[in-house]
């Protein structure tokens, strides 16, 4: 049985997809692509970084919690408070809206 597989290593496969890329777009065209194709890896390295950012910053949220809470109304405005939201006069569902939306979350109303 002969072995017909080619043994190309990875530098000579990039040589090969550049000479491949000069032949399809052509000398005047390829600048341009590999402009195109800088920023679009660029835009996908700032949408990734604002992601990690974002999940970082939702993870980093310290409660400090000095002892244990009796109802849910205490959990509500211990969490609240450590938000920066004043919970005077807020009912319950106010501050489970509003702490959902400083953590990110949508709310769906939908499902009550």
């Amino acid at each position: 049985m002969f072995d017909y597989s080619l043994n190309i290593l990875g530098s000579e496969w990039i040589i090969i997809i550049f000479v491949a890329l000069v032949l399809i777009l052509g000398t005047k065209q390829l600048p341009n692509a590999a402009k195109k194709l800088g920023m679009a890896v660029n835009e996908f390295n700032k949408a990734k970084n604002e992601v990690q950012n974002q999940i970082r910053d939702v993870s980093n949220t310290n409660l400090d919690i000095s002892g244990p809470l009796e109802t849910e109304r205490e959990k509500l405005e211990m969490i609240a408070k450590s938000l920066g939201v004043n919970v005077i006069e807020k009912s319950d569902d106010e501050l489970r809206r509003i702490i959902s939306e400083k953590m990110g979350q949508k709310t769906d109303n939908s499902e009550k």
